[in-house]
């Protein structure tokens, strides 16, 4: 999944990193292997998620057993990426891109130059914009199910009432596949690991036995997105997904995770309240709700199959 950005503020974000005179002090350690240490609901968090959060905590100035902090924050990250990906509530990677530079501006410093501090830091650029990213994007999930709630199909009639008509997309159901690739060994293996790759997804039929196939593999972890609408593709997979049919799966690419793949389960075109709110979705954002973002967080939880491997 693909995030980005809107205009707001980022919330805890600029408050918890004016950090830079910390950064500049030192380096972060080197990574030890790579691992899948939890599985949320299908989607994993690696021992490199845990090592580059645990960092991201150190900057924040946290105390405490840090690596149990990190595990936490990162369980409840994913559930909200999660959320936020079934939603169809994910904000702009160009919007996270402007944020980033106007906190590395603030700073008095360069994107670039950030960039480079962060990854010596040990918190690495992928990481800190995904931590901005969810940020971000998670008060509007929260504002979406409470304008469910409380107003039922308001936006949906005040867009009638302006004379717009009830417009069509397509929704795809997909899934994602990820063959980890361990970061000490990612020279060594990650050829071997594009072939493996390559011969599941050459094998893939349809998103029901994806995970039976992938329980006899070695560190490959399924994640279900749900349904997605094409206005909300991720632009790294948005050409690859709409070439590939129903029931096939995208050529696979190299991430920072590994290599991928992207099956679409199934794509139809709809034309529903949840396809009007994804093509007219507003770009003002409200504050988010602590209350109401504690309680969506208790009940994902409390829904959730969390593995700690």
């Amino acid at each position: 999944m693909s995030f980005g950005i809107r205009r707001f503020p980022i919330l805890a974000v600029w408050a918890a990193l004016a950090f830079c005179p910390l950064l500049m002090g030192g380096t972060g350690p080197a990574h030890a292997a790579n691992s899948i240490k939890i599985v949320v609901n299908g989607d994993p968090i690696t021992s490199y998620d845990i090592s580059s959060r645990m960092q991201f905590l150190r900057l924040r100035h946290e105390k405490g057993d840090l690596r149990k902090k990190a595990r936490e924050e990162l369980i409840d990250e994913t559930l909200k990426t999660q959320a936020i990906s079934r939603a169809g509530a994910s904000v702009s990677t160009a919007q996270v891109d402007d944020a980033f530079a106007r906190f590395s501006q603030n700073n008095k410093l360069s994107p670039a130059k950030m960039k480079t501090i962060l990854e010596r830091a040990g918190v690495g650029i992928t990481h800190f914009k995904h931590y901005i990213a969810v940020q971000m994007s998670w008060p509007r999930v929260v504002a979406g199910q409470e304008r469910a709630d409380n107003a039922g199909d308001s936006m949906l009639s005040k867009m009638l009432e302006n004379g717009k008509n009830k417009p069509s997309t397509t929704e795809y159901v997909l899934q994602q596949v990820i063959f980890v690739v361990p970061n000490d060994k990612r020279s060594a293996i990650l050829g071997q690991r594009k072939n493996e790759a390559s011969a599941m997804r050459a094998r893939f039929n349809g998103c029901d036995n994806t995970r039976n196939v992938a329980a006899r593999l070695t560190d490959v972890a399924v994640r279900d997105l749900g349904r997605v609408m094409q206005p909300k593709l991720p632009p790294m997979w948005k050409d690859a997904i709409e070439n590939t049919k129903p029931g096939s799966a995208t050529q696979p690419k190299v991430t920072d995770r590994g290599v991928e793949f992207i099956g679409v389960c199934s794509a139809h075109t709809v034309s529903d309240d949840l396809a009007a709110e994804t093509v007219f979705q507003s770009e003002e954002s409200s504050q988010e709700n602590t209350d109401a973002s504690k309680d969506m967080l208790k009940k994902l939880r409390e829904n959730a199959s969390i593995v700690y491997k």
